[in-house]
Formats: C-alpha cells, structure tokens, sequence
C-alpha cells in the first residue's frame, strides 16, 4: 500500500512449485487478484521446476 510498488523477478520466481500448492504470493496479497501470470513469462511445471531446483543449488 501507499508509494511501494513490488515487483516479482520472473527469473527467480518458480510460481512456488517444489515448495506450496499455491503462488504465495497470491496467497498473502492484500488485494485480490492483482497478481497474474505474465504472457510474456510462461513457463510449464517442468520449467519451473527446474529452474527451483537450480535457484536451491541441487542441480
């Protein structure tokens, strides 16, 4: 709220997979429904799962 503007990092967000059912992120978002998947950033399960296990250092 007020003049703080987040901003999600589309090359370290995972969308969570390996860690919730659910984005975080739209879970604890005050304002529902602000926060949508780019179209210019999808990415399959498969994707984004890899991608988690490089960020956590298991690759």
């Amino acid at each position: 709220m007020g003049d703080e503007i987040y901003e999600i990092n589309p090359d370290r967000c995972t969308e969570c997979k390996g860690h919730y059912d659910k984005p975080t992120c739209q879970s604890v978002c005050p304002i529902t429904n602000c926060i949508i998947t780019d179209p210019e950033h999808v990415e399959s399960d498969e994707e984004l799962l890899e991608k988690f296990v490089t960020l956590q250092g298991l690759a």
